[in-house]
């Protein structure tokens, strides 16, 4: 199920070793993988420091946006679960883009995963939605 759970749009978790191997070039030097998951070509990778987001594009999936999202820059996080049918669970975050987190305008974005039925999101959402509490504590301190 794991293949059509890909091609309906839902991330599956991957191995650490595996994230390593085929995306260790992307880590910054002494930076870790804590987990990972997988749609059908496209991958995100959590680590102590960042979101990393790799987006394989075109036919043969060689073109590839990374796209990489600062721990600390993330302020909120929102969950909408599955429902009935096709629904599938939504888990979006909020995070600053702005170089300076206590700037008069802040830019700020956001980024959703879709995970299949399934998949029991809520430990990432409460370790997400944790994050960002402690986030915006020291943000407006």
């Amino acid at each position: 199920m794991g293949f059509m759970d890909g091609l309906l749009g839902n991330y599956s978790e991957v191995t650490i070793d595996e994230l390593h191997s085929q995306y260790g070039e992307y880590l910054m030097l002494d930076e870790q993988i804590e987990m990972g998951f997988k749609l059908v070509r496209d991958t995100f990778i959590f680590t102590e420091n960042r979101l990393i987001l790799l987006d394989h594009q075109g036919v043969t999936g060689k073109k590839t946006r990374i796209l990489s999202i600062s721990i600390d820059a993330i302020f909120d996080v929102t969950l909408e679960t599955g429902g009935t049918g096709f629904d599938d669970s939504e888990l979006t975050v909020h995070y600053i883009v702005s170089p300076y987190y206590r700037a008069n305008n802040v830019e700020t974005s956001t980024y959703t995963f879709e995970f299949g039925k399934k998949f029991n999101v809520q430990p990432i959402y409460v370790a997400l939605t944790t994050l960002a509490h402690e986030n915006r504590t020291r943000i407006n301190k």
